[in-house]
């Protein structure tokens, strides 16, 4: 047999780095090329790793919330190894490092096309992790790799109290075990190895949580901008009581059947057509060229908050779409960063960004740009407000839909009438969605 090293690849965008968030295998695990292995968590996002030989699992390299290098070998397999020896036996065993790892699904240049397949391996010790002794708790909803679901820190936290997720009541969107969940489930998890007395420990001691992965890199991106790129904000308040009138129109049509509207796809269609008149606020500021550079398509960031922490993936080629279509990439965009599963691919050469406040029931913000943007709007909840009315038929009174919009964008590279300008031309179309046609 062959003993074969796979090392950490770069997974896309020049990360350098990984953790080791959760290993799918064991040693003495059969595995077929192309079966998830590993979960690593990058700077950007939360991928699995294929496996690029067949064989037997011989060791894992790395344990569990170890952070590495690219090219660090993390796993290493028992292959059958056709050479012949001369002597009737099997040669000695022998190291050897994949050199190549572009052929796998699901990372490395984009020359395989599809959807990656699932290895035939049942062994997952995950799938045969008995609930405490003593407890009767069912498990939460399970993710693709059949383990609970939870973000790393949750996890951690939950291996430094001693409790098995699988105990542990999810309530969470679509089943996450949230950090409240375990803090509730370790007086539980610990009955069978304490006294009632300790139980009754205090439990509000503080908590660390190692700052890494998407969080650092929110972080330092952050910092970043705020102190790299002047920001302005603006804020307008808009009727949208005509747009969401539309809405309710275009949801009983056949071509809209089964594609999810809502007052974010009207704001982002809106805003994108009002690109058009600013293309200064699709561009990047370039230090070292000492150039502006307006960019010829706009890759529509939507900010997304996960239980790992924020991040921005974006819509390619978002000026293309039509209503229905941009809001099907809207919702399988916040799809799949809820589910942690967005890839690298999906947050580079973003151009322009919208943030969703409104969905925490937040009114206004002044958002801070995307580093390498020039501009992010802020999109409020929507509230029947008593709003001034004037037509043909004078000023009065009614209830109307509002909505608060906050543009941010850099002084550096748009002016006070170029942002407004930008702002205003959002507000006129939401306000008077005809006005597209014009």
């Amino acid at each position: 047999m062959t003993i074969k090293e796979f090392a950490l690849p770069d997974v896309g965008e020049g990360l350098t780095e990984a953790e080791i968030v959760n290993w799918l295998v064991k040693c003495g695990d059969r595995v077929v090329v192309n079966q998830a292995i590993v979960e690593i968590e990058t700077a950007k996002s939360l991928v699995e790793l294929p496996c690029p030989y067949e064989g037997e699992v011989n060791e894992l390299l790395v344990e569990q919330g170890q952070t590495v290098d690219v090219g660090r070998a993390i796993i290493s397999i028992a292959t059958a190894s056709s050479e012949p020896d001369g002597e009737g036996v099997l040669p000695q065993a022998r190291p050897e490092t994949i050199e190549d790892p572009k052929l796998l699904v699901g990372y490395g240049a984009r020359e395989v096309v599809g959807r990656r397949r699932r290895g035939r391996n049942t062994s997952h010790p995950a799938t045969k992790a008995p609930a405490p002794e003593g407890t009767t708790a069912t498990r939460p909803a399970a993710g693709a790799s059949g383990r609970p679901k939870a973000s790393p820190p949750v996890r951690k936290l939950a291996k430094d109290l001693g409790v098995d997720l699988y105990a542990v009541k999810a309530t969470g969107d679509n089943g996450v075990c949230t950090r409240e969940d375990v803090l509730k489930a370790r007086p539980t998890a610990e009955t069978t190895t304490v006294s009632s007395a300790d139980s009754e420990t205090d439990t509000t001691e503080d908590i660390r949580i190692p700052i890494k992965g998407v969080r650092k890199r929110t972080a330092a991106a952050m910092v970043q901008s705020a102190f790299t790129a002047p920001h302005v904000t603006e804020f307008v308040a808009v009727d949208i009581t005509r747009t969401l009138e539309l809405k309710d129109q275009l949801i009983r049509r056949r071509e809209f059947a089964g594609v999810k509207l809502t007052p974010l796809t009207f704001v982002a269609k809106a805003f994108l057509h009002a690109l058009r008149s600013t293309p200064e606020a699709n561009a990047s500021w370039d230090e070292s060229a000492q150039e502006i550079v307006q960019f010829g398509r706009v890759n529509l960031g939507i900010a997304a908050a996960t239980p790992r922490g924020l991040i921005v993936p974006n819509i390619k080629n978002a000026q293309e779409l039509g209503l229905s279509r941009l809001a099907a990439a809207i919702a399988d965009l916040a799809t799949t960063a809820r589910l942690g599963k967005t890839e690298p691919q999906a947050m580079a050469n973003g151009t322009v960004t919208i943030t969703n406040i409104g969905v925490f029931g937040i009114d206004s913000g002044t958002p801070i740009l995307n580093p390498g943007e020039a501009a992010i709007l802020a999109v409020g909840t929507v509230r029947r407000t008593p709003w001034v009315v004037e037509d043909d038929r004078g000023e009065r009174i009614e209830p109307r839909s509002i909505l608060q919009l906050a543009l941010s964008f850099d002084h550096r590279i748009m002016d006070g009438q170029q942002g407004s300008q930008l702002l205003a031309d959002t507000a006129a179309l939401l306000r008077e969605p005809g006005l597209a046609l014009v």
